[in-house]
């Protein structure tokens, strides 16, 4: 049975519930703004801003901040780095949960 399960654990980072709902956002559109990511996830400002932090000191995300009619507007990009990461997570998910009995 422990040839079912992944030889490591899953990636904390990606663990936490905000962070990979914010990926999981992020893989269907690849790109979006921050006021999209908040509407989308129902996350505060401050916690949005952190957990999008954390995704790009990773190499997860990219951010680029921008103005538009006189008002700052920052983009969120998942990398292929951040991609390659959510499809390892979600395998190692798969297999521990396939292992589960029931």
């Amino acid at each position: 049975m422990k040839d079912q399960f992944p030889d490591r654990d899953p990636d904390r980072l990606l663990h936490e519930p905000a962070r990979l709902r914010l990926l999981a956002n992020l893989a269907v559109v690849r790109r979006a703004d921050f006021t999209w990511l908040l509407n989308r996830t129902g996350l505060s400002r401050g916690n949005l801003s952190v957990q999008m932090s954390r995704l790009a000191e990773a190499g997860h995300v990219t951010v680029e901040k921008t103005f538009r009619d006189n008002r700052p507007r920052t983009l969120y990009e998942l990398t292929d780095r951040g991609l390659q990461a959510l499809r390892e997570y979600k395998r190692d998910m798969a297999r521990i949960l396939d292992a589960l009995p029931g």
